[in-house]
């Protein structure tokens, strides 16, 4: 808004400068805004792709945090079909660390996981994370743990071990996949050189609209201006798609889905624990 009142005041300054002040012969100058209308072009090109890059950042960043949530279900279905149904104490641990991975990993993406989104599986969870910075791989490092002493303890045979690798390994990859989108921005200088050009073209466009309309280039310049600063500011606004913007993906309430159904596809044997946990 304080950009496109600017424009206003600053084309109407242009058109009372040049109509009544200086009093110039528009019928010399007819051709000028013949040089607006190729840059135009040229600038519709640039935002184009500027749009279509952040839109592909903000997509891909969606199919990922998609994947999460089934491979956290998948995940759980087979912990929940393997496990011995009298288990209690193992489901509850892996209902908790599921959901912990993925409420450090939102945060993660954020620069900075909130221990206390965490559930407490156990006393030495939180001191452990404390000592390390990269808490999403120390959690995946205590799911490995317990998967691999499940099965050194017969709990689930090799074929169901391979099964829940799988599983553990796709929770990583989708991480990695978010970070490459989070520390690759859009170059520097190409975002910069996008709003340089729109400034500029911005700027001169009231010398070539006052030719064409007179004073009704006032309401045309802000239109125009409008238009391509709201196209780069939701192009710049979506690149970053793991924030807490209102266009941003709604991390906070997937990672609250997929701990619902986590934790109801391990409780499913015993129901009345599941729905006191849940009253909780």
């Amino acid at each position: 808004m304080p950009a496109l009142i600017f424009m206003g005041a600053f084309t109407g300054a242009i058109c009372y400068v040049l109509m009544e002040y200086l009093k110039l012969d528009f019928a010399r100058f007819t051709g000028t805004h013949t040089v607006h209308s190729l840059l135009g072009i040229v600038l519709g090109l640039f935002l184009v792709f500027r749009t279509n890059s952040a839109y592909d950042r903000w997509w891909e960043g969606r199919k990922m945090w998609g994947g999460l949530v089934n491979s956290s279900r998948n995940f759980a279905l087979k912990l929940n079909a393997y496990l011995p149904r009298e288990d209690n104490e193992t489901r509850d641990w892996f209902a908790s660390m599921i959901p912990n991975f993925v409420f450090a990993m939102k945060e993660h993406l954020r620069m900075g996981v909130q221990l206390d989104e965490l559930e407490r599986s156990d006393d030495q969870l939180i001191p452990n994370l404390k000592r390390v910075k990269h808490k999403p791989n120390q959690i995946s490092s205590l799911m490995y743990d317990r998967v691999n002493t499940l099965y050194k303890n017969n709990v689930i045979d090799g074929f169901q071990f391979s099964n829940l690798d799988k599983e553990q390994k796709d929770f990583l990859d989708l991480l990695g996949a978010c970070e490459r989108i989070k520390n690759t921005p859009i170059p520097y200088s190409y975002t910069m050189y996008i709003k340089k050009f729109i400034f500029i073209y911005i700027l001169t466009l009231p010398f070539g609209f006052v030719i064409l309309f007179q004073y009704f280039a006032i309401p045309a310049v802000v239109l125009i201006a409008y238009i391509l600063l709201s196209v780069e500011l939701i192009a710049e606004e979506i690149e970053d798609p793991f924030g807490t913007d209102p266009n941003d993906l709604p991390t906070d309430e997937i990672s609250g889905k997929i701990r619902e159904n986590v934790k109801e596809i391990l409780h499913s044997y015993y129901p009345r624990a599941y729905a006191e946990k849940k009253e909780l």
